[in-house]
């Protein structure tokens, strides 16, 4: 599963917004997720970097409840990508 996400997320990089969340406590990842997607409106997919495991959390229910695709890989312990699409 975890190469299907990196494949997908290499293959759609160049379409997206890299939001650089690492080494910011929750709830900051997902306000800049929303800062982001309310600055650019035109940028449909989002790639979120996160240190914090709870931002798990915190994106995925955002997602679910604003109806947008969220994939999530773990890098490592200590950090966390979400590619987000809006539909």
């Amino acid at each position: 599963m975890n190469e299907i996400i990196e494949k997908y997320m290499t293959e759609t990089l160049n379409l997206s917004l890299i939001i650089d969340a690492l080494g910011q406590p929750c709830p900051m990842p997902l306000l800049m997720l929303k800062r982001a997607m309310k600055k650019d409106i035109s940028v449909k997919q989002y790639l979120l970097k996160s240190s914090d495991p709870h931002s798990e959390i915190d994106v995925t229910r955002y997602c679910q409840i604003q109806q947008l695709h969220c994939l999530t890989q773990k890098i490592s312990d200590n950090e966390f990508h979400y590619l987000i699409e809006s539909m």
